[in-house]
């Protein structure tokens, strides 16, 4: 039996002092989305007299109602739900190709490549030139503006190198034997074998897509068919478009709802979706982090 070794004065108080911190660091995190759901179930009416913290003081699904009975928003997470599939699949695959040939050792110039792909992660641009080019590619109120800017990150590229480079020399070779291709090489044993990547980069950018607004903002400026949810709730807090959704609800969800609490609501119903997966995903993430960062 191994003796417990005791803990000094120092020690617990230093452990008490962490364990305080972490509390009021997760609250800090946790009340300000609390404080939105609240307001959320709460009638608007009521609402506007304040106090209320912790729980509703008049409970009610109308704030809701007036949030999906408008049909921007329903067309909105349609638009999310498209740019975030498509835009997730092509990312994965064109990154994963180009990162196929960054692995092979054999292709010339590929430490120049890096280089230069390792300056686009520090510099770019800026907005006014990016802009200027969607423009002259006829990409403004365009859903591929979502997808085809998106569909190459060297940082996912560097990832995915790591994790190439780690195969056993053998599948290659042994395909290469079977009269494989490059290309039949990289769908039919790259591909399948590199699954832990290939979902770690899926969550990475598929996280980024639903979360994505600014493409939105900037590029969707005629067409608001074409904007997704986040852009939709930046648009409703920032410019008050909650008063059409309110004039345009029922008659009997008009006495109860506000402008305010209908902003509550469509910030827990744009949100609600990619915090509920999160915690789900976390894991992929940090392997994801660990993947790109060790070798061996």
């Amino acid at each position: 039996m191994f003796a417990l070794k005791r803990r000094t004065t120092g020690e617990a108080v230093f452990d008490g002092v962490n364990v305080l911190l972490m509390l009021v660091i997760c609250f800090l995190t946790i009340y300000p989305v609390w404080y939105v759901l609240v307001n959320s179930l709460n009638n608007g009416q009521d609402a506007m007299r304040g106090g209320i913290y912790w729980l509703p003081r008049v409970f009610t699904w109308d704030n809701y109602a007036a949030v999906i009975d408008n049909p921007g928003i329903v067309t909105a997470m349609g638009v999310t739900i498209a740019k975030t599939l498509v835009g997730t699949v092509l990312h994965v695959f064109f990154t994963a190709m180009v990162a196929y040939a960054f692995s092979r050792r054999e292709l010339i110039g590929r430490n120049l490549y890096m280089i230069l792909g390792t300056i686009t992660m520090i510099f770019n641009g800026g907005l006014i030139p990016t802009f200027l080019l969607i423009r002259d590619l006829h990409l403004l109120d365009n859903f591929f503006v979502y997808i085809i800017p998106a569909m190459f990150s060297f940082f996912d590229l560097i990832i995915f190198v790591s994790f190439f480079r780690e195969l056993p020399q053998g599948l290659e070779e042994a395909a290469k034997i079977d009269g494989a291709n490059d290309l039949v090489l990289f769908l039919r044993v790259v591909i399948p074998v590199s699954l832990p990547v290939v979902a770690t980069i899926a969550l990475f950018h598929g996280v980024w897509q639903w979360n994505d607004y600014f493409a939105g903002v900037i590029y969707i400026t005629q067409n608001t068919e074409l904007q997704p949810i986040q852009t939709f709730l930046y648009r409703v807090v920032a410019q008050n478009d909650t008063s059409q959704m309110v004039t345009s609800a029922a008659g009997g969800i008009t006495k109860s709802v506000t402008s305010n609490s209908v902003k509550m609501a469509t910030m827990v119903v744009t949100t609600l979706p990619i915090v509920l997966a999160y915690p789900f995903l976390q894991r992929y993430f940090v392997k994801g982090l660990m993947i790109g960062s060790i070798k061996g």
